[in-house]
């Protein structure tokens, strides 16, 4: 498989950036690879990139989203930060990532049983890592699932992954909110934005269709889940 250039990058559209992340994820979850030569994408792109897409992940050593989308040098953009929050560092370079560098998607992927969603639901403060959970707070406010406060912490498995799916949501919300560039983006059809999370245990990715935001509705019309 080789990598992509400038032709196949503009000619792509964010529903066929998602059907190829999703195909990918297919291929990782059954053992499987696309026939590919890294060293030879490497060469391909020593003069320029041209990522279809933009993967937000957590910095999980589970996680890395070059593997689990079976993608290989130069197809994506991967940041990748503890709880898969947003800030001002993140959202610039998905700005980047689509106003500068062409990519059509930008996916917002949390996971299962993560490390930093389990702090927040703790309260933990400890040193620089005390504001980064602070943005995870939110979320953990926002379940309104969980009644008793006992059961409101990382010792329950289905608060957790409640708050983590909020988070992913709350995180696709913010990053529209808070960019103008990405927003006109979106509006004019030229990318889309939607949240994901992997299961650890199985690998499989579940994107959030409900958490999906693109400017032309017949995008939404022909996903397919």
């Amino acid at each position: 498989m080789k990598t992509h250039t400038a032709e196949t990058q503009a000619s792509m559209t964010p529903l066929r950036a998602l059907e190829i992340l999703k195909e990918g994820n297919s291929r990782f979850v059954k053992n499987l690879k696309a026939n590919r030569n890294l060293l030879q994408q490497a060469n391909d792109t020593r003069e320029g990139q041209w990522p279809f897409a933009v993967i937000l992940s957590c910095i999980d050593s589970r996680t890395s989203a070059e593997l689990i989308f079976d993608q290989g040098l130069g197809d994506i953009f991967s940041i990748r930060i503890a709880g898969n929050v947003v800030n001002t560092d993140v959202i610039g370079s998905i700005e980047f990532a689509c106003k500068v560098a062409g990519s059509k998607l930008i996916v917002v992927l949390g996971h299962s049983q993560c490390g930093a969603v389990k702090g927040a639901c703790d309260h933990l403060e400890l040193g620089n890592l005390t504001e980064l959970l602070s943005k995870i707070q939110p979320a953990v406010y926002q379940e309104t699932m969980t009644t008793a406060p006992d059961k409101r912490t990382s010792e329950n498995e289905i608060f957790v992954e409640n708050v983590s799916t909020i988070n992913v949501k709350r995180s696709v919300k913010t990053i529209v909110d808070r960019s103008y560039i990405l927003e006109q983006m979106i509006e004019n059809g030229e990318i889309a934005i939607i949240g994901a999370k992997q299961n650890l245990e199985t690998g499989i990715v579940e994107f959030f269709e409900d958490s999906m935001i693109c400017g032309k509705s017949d995008v939404r019309a022909q996903m397919s889940y």
